[in-house]
């Protein structure tokens, strides 16, 4: 299974040409690393002047539940799609906390995003550092009604909300803590799906990651990549990242 790296830009960087600057370089040098997938998922104001590739591909941070219609701030999935954006997160535990997201709304979301054709980054968060029925949960209600074909499409976060970058006292996890939260991840899905769809989904890491720890996620952890928040906001340090992944 290819790994995916991708870049979550958050409310970042405050210009177009900054945004500009930092994708060409990144862009420039993602096709030196072919065996890994490299996503930049910015905000929606920079996304129609960014130029993905065969080597680097467009992602948004959110869309909304519908295809059009008086929704006033919103962008559907159908928008992102004539963009030519290829990936959208949903379900970040930023998004759950500030802006009160519940996880029937999330669901809904996946499903019109994979109904547009849209590539799905699904992030599971867990409060505390043993995963619980919580990560169960968010499973079961944030893919409920999800097609089997659809997990082709589909990229699942193990994202230990105590350990992201913006947590307060936030602790750096472990690769034994994220192979803990990826096997938990897979014994839910074992459960709620099948065995088949537990051994072939594929499930990255989210939270503070960095050229320094990302090969320990990767190897010790046994995930299939990461989703980069902090860190990706410096361009070079993400193509080291890239490097260590590939």
């Amino acid at each position: 299974m290819k790994k995916i790296i991708a870049a979550n830009w958050k409310m970042n960087p405050l210009s177009l040409t900054e945004a500009k600057r930092n994708f060409e370089i990144i862009k420039k040098e993602a096709k030196n690393y072919k065996k890994v997938e490299t996503v930049i998922c910015a905000p929606f104001v920079f996304l129609s002047a960014l130029r993905p590739d065969n080597f680097i591909k467009t992602g948004a941070q959110d869309c909304f539940l519908g295809e059009k219609g008086p929704f006033t701030g919103e962008v559907s999935p159908g928008q992102l799609k004539a963009l030519g954006v290829e990936y959208v997160i949903l379900g970040h535990s930023e998004r759950r906390k500030y802006l009160g997201e519940s996880i029937e709304l999330v669901n809904q979301k996946i499903i019109a995003a994979l109904g547009s054709g849209l590539r799905v980054i699904f992030c599971v968060g867990s409060q505390t550092k043993k995963p619980n029925k919580e990560i169960e949960y968010q499973l079961k209600r944030g893919l409920k009604n999800i097609k089997e074909a659809d997990f082709l499409k589909l990229t699942l976060v193990y994202e230990p909300v105590w350990a992201i970058s913006t947590s307060k006292n936030k602790e750096i996890a472990t690769p034994k803590e994220a192979l803990q939260g990826g096997f938990y991840m897979r014994k839910a899905l074992s459960r709620i799906f099948n065995e088949k769809i537990s051994l072939s989904a594929r499930i990255i890491y989210g939270g503070s990651v960095d050229s320094k720890n990302i090969e320990g996620f990767l190897k010790g952890g046994k995930m299939t990549g990461g989703l980069v928040g902090a860190a990706s906001l410096d361009p070079y340090e993400f193509i080291r990242i890239i490097k260590s992944a590939a």
